[in-house]
């Protein structure tokens, strides 16, 4: 939804989003869903399954994100008014899957002082990143 909206926003000048930027999410998307598709494909390669089985299922695991995207560029032609509420809606479900899923898994077991630095380090590394590159 995120990419699809500022997709559409870039085309719409009422919110002066450039092209560039949406491309830049698009691609900063697409290369978290390499880490994400190895999640999915490795349990399923340690569990016998044959490679490419193994890579297709990862691969499947992220098809939904370029066809929201583009549904949600067809729409917002229509929905034009709601655009910054469609990109709230969708922070909020990364902010709920992080914060109701990835941090309390991160805290079990011995590393979960080293987890606790990571999600600090990658948060600084993220608002670095959103504060220099606008």
């Amino acid at each position: 939804m995120a990419v699809g909206i500022v997709f559409a926003s870039s085309l719409t000048a009422n919110f002066g989003v450039a092209f560039a930027s949406a491309l830049a999410l698009a691609i900063g998307i697409a290369v978290q869903n390499f880490p994400e598709g190895m999640a999915i494909s490795l349990p399923y390669k340690a569990e016998g399954l044959s490679n490419m089985k193994a890579f297709w299922l990862g691969t499947l695991s992220g098809i939904v994100e370029p066809i929201a995207a583009v549904i949600t560029l067809l729409i917002s032609s229509i929905v034009n008014v709601i655009l910054p509420y469609l990109l709230a809606f969708a922070a909020g479900s990364m902010i709920y899957v992080i914060v109701g899923e990835l941090i309390p898994d991160s805290q079990e077991g011995e590393n979960s002082k080293l987890s606790t630095v990571g999600v600090i380090v990658g948060f600084l590394i993220m608002m670095i990143l959103d504060v220099t590159l606008g």
